[in-house]
C-alpha cells in the first residue's frame, strides 16, 4: 500500500514539473500584457504547486543569471579597448575645432562690404520683378475682364447660348489663370448664379412654348387630318383610275419626312392643295424648346429637364384627353376633340425627329398607349348617348380619318377599328330606331287599299319602285288595281335605303367584301326580323285596324314576302359576293313576313268574333213568350249580312284563310248562341222561345249552306251549327225516348246532345211549367204527361252522374 501511493505521488510530481516547464517556456516566449492568465493557471492546479512552480522560476532565474555574467565577461576586453580609442581621438577634435573658428572670424570680416553690395542687387532685382509680374498679371486679367464683360453684353442681348459658352470658356480657360485675385473669386462666385438665371429664363420660354402648343394643337391637329384626307382621297382616284395599290406612308408632314415621289397631274393637284395647308412649324416656333434643350445639356442637367418637359406633356396629355360634356351633341365637339389629340401626338412625333433624346419612341408610344384607352373609353361612352345615325356616320367618318392621320406617324390604330364594330352596332341600332319610325309613318299613312293605276307611266313607276309582275293584271286595260296597297313600295324602297344608309357605315373600314357582305345582310335581317316585324305586330294589334285593313295586311306582306329574293339580288350587286358562297348570311324576310301575316290572320279570328260578340250582345229575347214571332231576331239577320259582306273582301286572301275565317266565326256564333241558352242567370225558358231560337238557328243554317266563302265541300260549315241543331230537334219534337233509348250509341240521332246541356235546359223549362205556362195544360189535362217530365229529368240526372262517376 504504502509501495503504491510513493509510485502515486511520483507520477503526480513529474506531471506537475512537465506543466512548469511548459508554463516557464510560454512566459518566455510570451508577451508581458499575456502573462496574467498564465501565472493564473499555476495557481488552478493541484494545492501548493505555486511553491513548487516558484521554486522552478527560482532555478530558471539563477541559470538565466549565469548566462548573463558569462556573456559579459567574454565582452570585457573589447569594451575597454573601445573606450581607449575615444579618449585619443577627443584631444585631435579639440585641435581642429579651434582652427575652424579662427578660419570663419577671418572670412566674415572680409565679405561684410560684399555682402552689403549683394543686398543692393537683390532689391533692385526684386524691383525689376515685382514690375515684370505686375505686367504679366495685368496682361492675365484683362481677357478675364473683356470676355466678363462680353458675357453682360450677350446676356443683356439675351443671347444665351453664346453666354453659356463665354462661361464655360472664363470658367475653363481665363479666370483659373488668375483665380487667386479677389475679383476673380467674385466673378467665380456669380457665375452659378448667372447659370440659374438663364435656367430659369430659359424654363420660362419653355413654359410659354407649352402654353403655345396647348393652344395651338387643335390647328395642327386640323391641318394634319386635313392632308390625311386629301391622300385618302388620292389614293382613291388613283385606285380607280390606275389599279394602284394604297400607300403606306402619310403624305402630310412636319419636316417634309415621308413625302412619295408620284407622277402626274393628279398628285401635282394633290401637292399644291397640301401646300395651301400650314404645318406645325408654320403653327408653332419650336426654336424655344431647341434652345432650352441646349441650354440644360451644357448645364449639364439634361435629365432634369427632359424629365420636366414629358411631366408637362404627361399633364397636357391628359387635359386633351379630357372631353366636353357636350361633345357628342355636334360633329364639330367631336371633330376638336380629334384635332386636338393629332395636334398632340404630332408635334411630339416633330419633337422625336427633330431633337436626340427629349423624347423617345417608348414614351411616345406610352403616350399613345394611355391615350388610346382613354379615347376609346371616351368615344364608347360619348357615342353612346348618340341617337341620330347621320351624327354617328360624321363620327365613324372623324375616326377613319383620325386613325389613317396617326397611323401615318407609326401609331397603332387597330383598336380604334375594333372600336368602329362596337360603334357600327350602335349605329345599326339608330338606324332600326329611325327606321322604325319611317315604317310607324309609313303604316298610319296608308290608305289599306289597292293601289289604283290609271296610266302606263303610273305603273311603270310602281313596278320601278317594287318588283311586282303579275300576268293577268299586265293585260287588264287601264284604269286598273294592284292588290298591294301603297306601303309595300314604300316599304321595299325603305329597306333598300336602310342598305345603302348601312353600307354607309362600311366605306373605309379596310375590310374584304365578303365581311362587307355579311354586314349588310346580319343588319338587314334585323331590320326584317325586329323592326319591321315589330312594327307590323304593334300595326296588327292596333284597335282601329278593322278586318278590311287586317286583310290588306296579310296580302300585303305576301308580296313583300316574294321580294325578298329581289332584296338578296340587290345586295349582292353591291358587294358582288355571290349568294352560294359558303359563309353568306341568308336573309330571314320570308319568315318575318309569315309570322306577321300569321299574327294578322290570328287578329282577323279574333275581330271576327268579337264583332260577333257585339252583335250578340244586342240580342233581346223574350224567353218566357207564349209563342214566337215567325220571323228571325232582327240583330240575327244584321249579323248574317255583316258576315256575307265581310267574307266578299276575304275572297281576296291567298290560301285558306278565308275558310278558315269563315269556319272560326261560324263555331263561334253557334257557341255564342248555346252559351246565351245555358246563361246561369237565365232561369226560365219558354217553349215559344225555344221555337224563336230555333228560327235563328234556321237563319244560320241557312248562311252556311249558301257557301259564303268558295273552296268548302258538302255540309262541312253546317256542322258548326249541328250541335244546337240537335239540342233544338230534341226539345220541338220532344223525343226524349229515342234521347234515352240510343244515348251512347255512335248512330244515335242526338249524338252531339250532351245530358248536361239537355237537363239544365229542361230544368229551365221544367222551372216555367210550375207557373202556369206552357206546361199548365198538361197539369190539367195529362198528368200522366208530367210525370214524364219528371222521369226524363231523372234519367237525364242519372245519365249526368254516371258520366261523372266514370270520368
Amino acid at each position: 500500500m504504502l509501495t503504491y501511493t510513493t509510485i502515486m505521488a511520483d507520477s503526480e510530481t513529474l506531471e506537475c514539473v512537465t506543466e512548469h516547464e511548459r508554463i516557464l517556456q510560454e512566459i518566455e516566449s510570451t508577451d508581458t500584457a499575456c502573462v496574467g492568465p498564465t501565472l493564473r493557471s499555476v495557481y488552478d492546479d493541484q494545492p501548493y504547486a505555486h511553491k513548487r512552480f516558484m521554486e522552478k522560476l527560482d532555478a530558471r532565474i539563477r541559470n538565466h543569471d549565469r548566462e548573463i555574467e558569462k556573456m559579459c565577461n567574454f565582452h570585457h576586453q573589447g569594451f575597454v579597448d573601445a573606450i581607449t580609442e575615444l579618449l585619443k581621438v577627443r584631444a585631435d577634435a579639440e585641435k581642429l575645432m579651434g582652427q575652424v573658428t579662427d578660419t570663419n572670424r577671418r572670412l566674415q570680416e572680409a565679405g561684410k562690404e560684399v555682402t552689403a553690395r549683394t543686398e543692393e542687387v537683390v532689391c533692385c532685382r526684386l524691383q525689376q520683378r515685382n514690375m515684370a509680374t505686375t505686367v504679366e498679371r495685368l496682361q492675365l486679367c484683362l481677357p478675364v475682364l473683356e470676355m466678363y464683360s462680353k458675357l453682360k453684353e450677350q446676356l443683356q442681348t439675351k443671347r444665351y447660348y453664346a453666354a453659356l459658352k463665354t462661361m464655360e470658356q472664363l470658367e475653363n480657360v481665363y479666370i483659373p489663370r488668375v483665380g487667386q485675385y479677389r475679383f476673380c473669386q467674385i466673378m467665380a462666385e456669380n457665375l452659378p448664379r448667372l447659370r440659374d438665371q438663364i435656367k430659369e429664363i430659359s424654363m420660362s420660354d419653355l413654359k410659354d412654348f407649352l402654353e403655345s402648343i396647348r393652344k395651338h394643337s387643335d390647328k395642327v391637329g386640323e391641318a394634319a387630318m386635313k392632308q390625311a384626307q386629301q391622300h385618302r382621297t388620292f389614293n382613291s382616284a388613283v385606285s380607280r383610275q390606275a389599279s394602284a395599290g394604297p400607300y403606306s406612308r402619310p403624305l402630310f408632314t412636319l419636316n417634309g419626312r415621308g413625302r412619295e415621289a408620284l407622277n402626274g397631274q393628279a398628285l401635282d393637284d394633290m401637292v399644291e392643295e397640301e401646300e395651301e395647308v400650314l404645318t406645325a412649324q408654320d403653327l408653332v416656333d419650336f426654336s424655344p424648346v431647341y434652345r432650352c434643350l441646349h441650354i440644360y445639356t451644357i448645364l449639364g442637367d439634361r435629365e432634369t429637364f427632359e424629365n420636366y418637359y414629358r411631366k408637362q406633356r404627361k399633364k397636357q396629355a391628359r387635359l386633351v384627353l379630357q372631353p366636353q360634356a357636350s361633345m357628342h351633341e355636334t360633329v364639330e365637339g367631336y371633330r376638336r376633340y380629334f384635332n386636338q389629340i393629332v395636334g398632340f401626338f404630332v408635334v411630339e412625333d416633330h419633337i422625336l425627329h427633330a431633337t436626340q433624346g427629349l423624347v423617345t419612341r417608348a414614351f411616345t408610344e406610352e403616350l399613345w398607349n394611355m391615350a388610346l384607352s382613354k379615347i376609346i373609353a371616351v368615344l364608347r361612352t360619348h357615342s353612346s348617348y348618340c341617337d341620330d345615325p347621320d351624327l354617328v356616320l360624321e363620327l365613324k367618318n372623324l375616326i377613319v380619318i383620325f386613325a389613317d392621320t396617326l397611323q401615318g406617324y407609326g401609331f397603332p390604330v387597330n383598336r380604334l377599328f375594333d372600336l368602329l364594330f362596337e360603334i357600327r352596332d350602335q349605329y345599326n341600332e339608330t338606324l332600326l330606331k329611325k327606321w322604325s319610325l319611317v315604317f310607324r309613318e309609313i303604316f298610319e299613312l296608308d290608305n289599306y287599299s289597292p293601289i289604283p293605276v290609271e296610266t302606263e307611266e303610273e305603273y311603270k313607276l310602281v313596278i320601278s319602285r317594287f318588283p311586282f309582275h303579275d300576268a293577268e293584271i299586265e293585260k287588264q286595260d287601264f284604269p286598273k288595281k294592284l292588290p298591294m296597297s301603297q306601303s309595300v313600295p314604300q316599304i321595299y324602297t325603305q329597306v333598300k335605303e336602310f342598305i345603302y344608309a348601312s353600307l354607309k357605315f362600311s366605306e373605309s373600314l379596310h375590310r374584304s367584301s365578303t365581311e362587307i357582305d355579311d354586314m349588310l345582310r346580319k343588319s338587314t335581317n334585323l331590320l326584317l326580323t325586329r323592326t319591321l316585324s315589330g312594327c307590323l305586330q304593334n300595326l296588327i294589334k292596333k284597335p282601329h285596324i278593322g278586318l278590311t285593313e287586317l286583310v290588306q295586311i296579310i296580302i300585303n306582306t305576301t308580296h313583300l314576302e316574294q321580294a325578298c329574293r329581289y332584296l338578296e339580288d340587290f345586295i349582292t350587286n353591291i358587294t358582288t359576293v355571290s349568294p352560294e358562297a359558303v359563309h353568306t348570311t341568308r336573309l330571314y324576310g320570308l319568315s318575318t313576313f309569315k309570322d306577321a301575316r300569321h299574327a294578322a290572320e290570328g287578329e282577323i279570328y279574333t275581330k271576327l268574333n268579337q264583332k260577333i260578340d257585339e252583335f250578340i250582345q244586342l240580342a233581346d229575347y223574350e224567353w218566357c213568350m207564349a209563342e214566337s214571332d215567325g220571323r228571325a231576331s232582327g240583330y240575327l239577320m244584321d249579323l248574317i249580312n255583316f258576315l256575307r259582306s265581310t267574307f266578299q273582301v276575304f275572297t281576296h286572301l291567298p290560301g285558306k284563310v278565308a275558310q278558315t275565317a269563315c269556319m272560326s266565326a261560324c263555331k263561334h256564333l253557334s257557341t255564342s248562341l248555346l252559351q246565351m241558352l245555358m246563361d246561369s242567370e237565365l232561369k226560365q225558358i219558354s217553349m215559344g222561345a225555344v221555337q224563336q231560337f230555333n228560327l235563328d238557328v234556321i237563319q244560320c243554317e241557312l248562311f252556311a249552306s249558301s257557301e259564303p266563302v268558295p273552296g268548302f265541300q258538302g255540309d262541312t260549315l253546317q256542322l258548326a251549327f249541328i250541335d244546337l241543331r240537335q239540342l233544338l230537334d230534341l226539345f220541338m219534337v220532344w223525343d226524349w225516348s229515342t234521347y234515352l233509348a240510343d244515348y251512347g250509341q255512335p248512330t244515335s240521332k242526338y249524338l252531339r246532345v250532351n245530358p248536361t246541356t239537355a237537363l239544365a235546359l229542361l230544368e229551365k223549362m221544367k222551372d216555367t211549367s210550375k207557373k202556369n205556362n206552357i206546361f199548365s195544360q198538361f197539369r190539367k189535362n195529362d198528368r200522366d204527361k208530367q210525370k214524364l217530365i219528371e222521369t226524363v229529368v231523372k234519367q237525364l240526372r242519372s245519365l249526368v252522374n254516371g258520366m261523372s262517376l266514370h270520368s
